[in-house]
């Protein structure tokens, strides 16, 4: 599978089921879109801002619950393969996304994962073990939350950089040469994660260290 961003402004995630794993995918859309979760019980668990909506659609049902609601992306969360398997296919037959929480690491064509997440405007980590290893998945994106807390920061640092360094002229080469520094300059992760009030002060005495000129 091939990782993609998708962008869920003003859409709309429709997902069947309110056990657990529908609460914690609402919870993951949540942010992202409109969410809207339909089933006849509901868990004792946070579903984010999604709308939840009692309702026991049958297999013939879920056809008029995406008609209705019109989603990019429906996520099949029942515990019954058969209704799981019906959500799938009207999604697919109206143009939707598919995601299956009981695909167990074997997916159709159409369907997408959602990788554990990691989002540090404006970077994001997304980390997939197909399906076979999700505590693996949740392990890595402690993992690197823990050693790259100040991602965000750095790459505002290095895009200001790039901008400046081509604004000055410096060559493409020799510039690739600097940024490609400064992101492995371990000083300057120790600043951005202790918050340092001008972290700017210490790119510059990073670049200032560099042999060669920059303009």
């Amino acid at each position: 599978m091939i990782p993609l961003l998708h962008d869920f402004t003003d859409e709309t995630v429709l997902v069947v089921g309110g056990g657990p794993v529908g609460a914690r995918k609402a919870r993951r859309f949540a942010a992202e879109a409109t969410v809207v979760v339909v089933s006849p019980e509901f868990a004792e668990k946070d579903f984010g801002d999604a709308q939840q909506i009692r309702a026991a659609p049958d297999a013939d049902g879920i056809a008029a619950w995406i008609e209705r609601t019109d989603p990019a992306l429906v996520v099949a969360a029942t515990d019954d393969s058969h209704l799981n398997d019906a959500a799938a296919a009207a999604a697919r037959e109206a143009g939707a996304l598919v995601n299956r929480a009981d695909d167990h690491g074997e997916r159709a064509v159409d369907d997408v994962a959602v990788p554990a997440t990691v989002r540090d405007d404006p970077v994001t980590l997304a980390i997939a073990t197909g399906g076979r290893a999700p505590a693996l998945s949740k392990y890595l994106r402690e993992e690197f939350e823990a050693q790259f807390g100040s991602a965000g920061e750095m790459a505002a640092l290095v895009g200001d950089l790039r901008d400046d360094l081509q604004s000055q002229g410096v060559d493409p080469e020799r510039r690739r040469d600097i940024v490609r520094t400064v992101v492995r300059n371990r000083e300057l992760w120790k600043a951005l994660d202790r918050g340092e009030p001008n972290p700017h002060q210490v790119l510059a005495d990073v670049i200032e260290d560099l042999p060669g000129e920059t303009a």
